[in-house]
């Protein structure tokens, strides 16, 4: 950049907030310091002119759009960093138009239940964010004071499980437990966000308890329905309706992660209905994939929840459509290849890894339901930007936000290849799958971190916590 520190982006597709226009964007300080509509070249030349001081980067028709915040992936650094690390999981966001990313409190060591491993986390992740990178605190039992100290510190909000986590350091909490932590944060501008499954046995009866049990010891573990049978969507159904009443009693913003089961949806839409605050997302591979094409031996597929059939998946892209589901996020959940033990859906590890490929892969799958780009900036940027308290700043191109762009090109396909893989840990069910839309630069506070395959030189995000704070750590 010049000395006066601006710059200038340019596309003749440009994601505003009233249509897809021609469009230049004058950056100052890392903000979007105006924004000038162009109704052809001959404007879009007018202004370059007018600002013949400012260097300015054109990128034809190829589309910009806010950067892609995703407010659910899990780096697990520190602790587990051989699973996932803050310089790898950054990367692979960047190389898919990811601006922000929103780090899940549990799976790292220690997890993100109190200030002082807020700190620790903190410290190992500032000198290694290629994007900007917001925390989630955690709710387990024992912990309701130890939250306001982590609002005062900067976390978007709280991340309970209703079920175990399969991570010792975060066990899961109970309904009592959860009152407690309402108690805590109603008087607080937080959310607190819920893993929504309910314990197994709290979800079925004895005799379907005991179909179960012995379907889990006979029935063959390398075939996926075994392991979809042990996560009944009444498991959803029922920690969702006791969500729901919580919400109303406390009337504490709460939002649900990863909802797979479309049973469910009925009751999130009772919740918006009675204005409750509530919020719900899915996840990309809820989307795209379906439990009938999943392989045997196919444990890279392994989610909790889990991916459900076809029919469920098109009334998942339905609640989009009609706004019962607010959001698209990742759960990027990696880790080493020993833990997925291949061949045994029931033992290996649940987690995906997409934080890299979640815009082509929504993308894929929205263009042909109808959904337009403002749609994708909705779901993918602005709404997820919202439910963390970041919509001052990021998920919008508006004058005086942070200048975060994702440029890419939605008709052109690429393939997924282990070598194109930024992620530490490779395993993916997008392998070998062609999807549409390839990012060309990722600009984070009007920075490329990401262009045409090369990255910046040095990390250039930033953590976003209180001022105060950082400046202790």
């Amino acid at each position: 950049m010049n000395a006066s520190g601006a710059k200038l982006f340019v596309s003749r597709q440009t994601v505003l907030p009233d249509g897809v226009k021609a469009a230049v964007l004058l950056v100052k300080n890392g903000k979007i310091e105006a924004i000038y509509p162009c109704a052809n070249d001959n404007e879009i030349n007018d202004k370059l002119e007018q600002h013949s001081n400012v260097e300015y980067e054109d990128f034809g028709n190829l589309l910009l759009m806010p950067g892609i915040v995703d407010s659910h992936v899990h780096v697990n650094e520190p602790g587990r960093s051989e699973w996932e690390g803050f310089w790898t999981a950054t990367k692979a966001a960047a190389a898919g138009g990811v601006t922000t990313i929103v780090d899940m409190p549990l799976n790292s060591i220690p997890p993100t239940t109190t200030v002082e491993n807020l700190k620790t986390k903190a410290q190992v992740a500032r000198t290694k964010a290629f994007v900007d990178i917001g925390f989630w605190g955690g709710v387990i039992p024992g912990n309701q004071k130890d939250l306001k100290p982590l609002v005062e510190a900067g976390v978007v909000g709280f991340k309970c499980f209703l079920c175990p986590s399969c991570i010792e350091e975060f066990p899961h909490v109970n309904e009592e437990d959860v009152e407690k932590a309402l108690m805590e944060l109603r008087n607080l501008n937080t959310v607190l966000a819920f893993h929504a499954e309910c314990e197994l046995k709290d979800a079925i009866d004895k005799s379907k308890g005991l179909v179960l049990l012995i379907t889990m010891i006979y029935e063959d573990p390398s075939v996926y329905h075994t392991y979809l049978q042990t996560r009944p969507e009444i498991m959803e159904v029922n920690a969702i309706t006791m969500i729901t009443k919580l919400c109303k009693a406390y009337n504490v913003r709460c939002h649900i992660v990863h909802l797979s089961a479309a049973e469910a949806l009925g009751l999130v839409r009772e919740a918006k209905k009675n204005k409750l605050r509530l919020t719900a997302e899915t996840c990309y591979h809820y989307l795209y994939l379906t439990a009938e094409k999943i392989p045997r031996n196919a444990t890279q597929f392994k989610c909790c929840p889990p991916i459900r059939d076809e029919s469920n998946r098109e009334k998942l892209w339905r609640a989009l459509k009609d706004g019962t589901l607010d959001m698209v996020v990742s759960d990027h959940s990696p880790c080493t290849a020993d833990l997925k033990q291949v061949g045994d859906f029931l033992s290996a590890w649940g987690g995906i890894s997409s934080v890299q490929f979640g815009l082509s892969v929504f993308w894929t799958e929205a263009r042909k339901r109808g959904f337009s780009y403002q749609d994708v900036v909705k779901l993918l940027s602005s709404a997820p930007a919202e439910l963390c308290g970041l919509e001052k700043k990021k998920g919008a191109l508006r004058v005086g936000m942070d200048a975060d762009f994702v440029v890419w090109d939605p008709e052109t396909r690429i393939q997924i290849e282990e070598s194109g893989i930024l992620h530490k840990n490779k395993l993916t069910p997008y392998l070998g799958e062609k999807l549409y839309g390839k990012v060309f630069a990722t600009v984070v506070r009007g920075n490329f971190v990401y262009k045409d395959g090369v990255f910046s030189s040095e990390p250039l995000g930033q953590l976003l916590l209180r001022d105060d704070f950082s400046s202790a750590i």
